[in-house]
């Protein structure tokens, strides 16, 4: 029997190869220009698992786009893994900045992957982490070593809020029954340093838009005296932070769970160069809450962020215009324990509040999620330690993330199941940012690792 190492490098040069055909299709779930393309990726999986050894896989439709279920149920005594994974991807906007073209993808070397990296959008989040399972699948059951049962559950709106992963979920509760959900969709801290996400932000996603005269009017017969939409918004995002970049809105850390001074000191013993960080974003110096360090601001503590805003002439040139409409997109990262619906509904209440009467300002929720934290303390986080030990030779830290995945919540609530993140993502991976990439190591390193993690669960698991 191979051993997942030799398979491996069996089969390397083909699994890199699949991955590149996968990230050729411009799966983008937020532009209905690229439906087809998003129909296509589906079926691209649909037919990855099948040909990995699943007895069984369906494209379920839902309101959106399709889920690809799959499984392979070996004995019911056994333990069953749920694989989780989405398939669409960010938009590639903007292009001008890719050095490549973003589905077009090519493998070029870098000073943290000398072995090379896959540049293309959707490398890292989440087609090359989620094909990962896919390929770890097909060693196990081509060497006929798979010790228990297995689903997958990959979706196509991840990158747009889940909505339909969110009508699905409920319905096919016997479907999706599992004890355990397996989750690479987040990153670790170095190759050299193994890490697993033991936490995730919410996210509350709004977008807002600020209303003056009936048309775009003459900037020198009616500025002064005529409210400016632009300036008005800009100076109502200005006001959502006082001097200490705390966030302004009434009641918004009601919720907001603190951690112990104990707690804080543990964070602090992950590896971490602020000059490195700084010299990675190319920034002089790091901004944010007062009062606490980088990585706690961007992991245990919520924010707000203005992600687009728009409004006005933006074309080459001068036109001399006061707009009768801006807009901006915020979203807002939260903590475990601060509710989604109840952040938006401030947000809302907030922004309405501050409008001066010379406009009329609309909010509009797009989507948004819970908080999770994983414990330390349960079989499955042991047996994903276990197997980062086993492949990585290291003990793995656990982590915070900043990032979000919201239907982890879900699956707790509506599946009563825990969720176990192993990614195997670097922060310098540019997600959702021109040049993504992900490390060939990275992905062969992931397809050895996951195996393990069945194994070690396995054993731990009792029925």
């Amino acid at each position: 029997m191979n051993t997942i190492k030799s398979y491996i490098e069996n089969h390397k040069n083909r699994f890199v190869e699949e991955l590149i055909e996968l990230l050729k299709i411009p799966s983008i779930s937020a532009d209905s220009e690229y439906k087809k393309d998003v129909l296509l990726t589906a079926d691209f999986v649909l037919e990855s698992l099948k040909k990995a050894g699943c007895d069984c896989v369906e494209l379920c439709e839902t309101p959106g786009n399709p889920i690809i279920y799959g499984e392979k149920i070996i004995d019911n005594n056994l333990p069953t893994v749920l694989v989780y994974g989405h398939y669409d991807v960010q938009p590639a906007d903007p292009i001008n900045l890719w050095e490549s073209p973003p589905f077009e993808p090519i493998i070029k070397n870098t000073k943290t992957h000398p072995e090379g990296a896959i540049f293309a959008r959707g490398a890292c989040d989440d087609k090359g982490q989620m094909y990962m399972h896919v390929k770890a699948f097909e060693y196990m059951i081509a060497e006929k070593n798979l010790p228990c049962n297995v689903k997958f559950m990959i979706e196509g709106e991840e990158e747009i809020g889940s909505k339909s992963l969110s009508w699905f979920v409920p319905r096919n509760k016997e479907k999706l029954a599992n004890d355990v959900i397996l989750i690479s969709d987040t990153g670790m801290i170095s190759n050299e340093i193994p890490s697993i996400t033991t936490g995730l932000r919410g996210l509350s996603y709004v977008e807002v838009e600020v209303i003056g005269p009936n048309r775009d009017l003459h900037s020198g017969l009616y500025g002064g005296a005529v409210a400016n939409p632009i300036n008005i918004l800009t100076k109502m995002i200005a006001s959502l932070h006082d001097e200490n970049n705390i966030i302004t809105i009434p009641n918004f850390y009601d919720d907001v769970q603190e951690l112990s001074k104990d707690e804080r000191n543990e964070m602090s013993k992950a590896p971490f160069s602020l000059e490195n960080y700084k010299r990675a974003l190319n920034i002089e110096d790091v901004y944010g809450e007062k009062g606490f360090t980088t990585n706690e601001r961007n992991s245990i503590r919520p924010t707000l962020d203005v992600n687009g805003i728009w409004g006005g002439y933006m074309g080459e040139g001068a036109k001399t215009v006061i707009a009768s409409k801006a807009f901006a997109k915020i979203s807002m990262r939260l903590v475990p324990n601060q509710d989604w619906n109840k952040i938006t509904e401030l947000f809302i209440n907030h922004f309405e509040k501050i409008a001066p009467k010379s406009v009329k300002v609309i909010v509009r929720a797009h989507h948004g999620g819970q908080g999770y934290v994983t414990p330390i303390d349960t079989i499955e986080y042991l047996a994903a330690s276990k197997a980062y030990e086993k492949s990585f030779g290291k003990t793995p830290i656990p982590q915070r993330s900043g990032g979000s995945i919201p239907i982890v919540a879900l699956f707790e609530k509506e599946l009563q199941s825990k969720t176990i993140l192993m990614g195997f993502g670097l922060d310098s991976d540019a997600i959702h940012s021109p040049n993504e990439h992900f490390g060939v190591w990275n992905y062969l390193k992931g397809i050895e690792t996951i195996p393990y993690f069945y194994h070690f669960f396995s054993e731990l698991w009792v029925k």
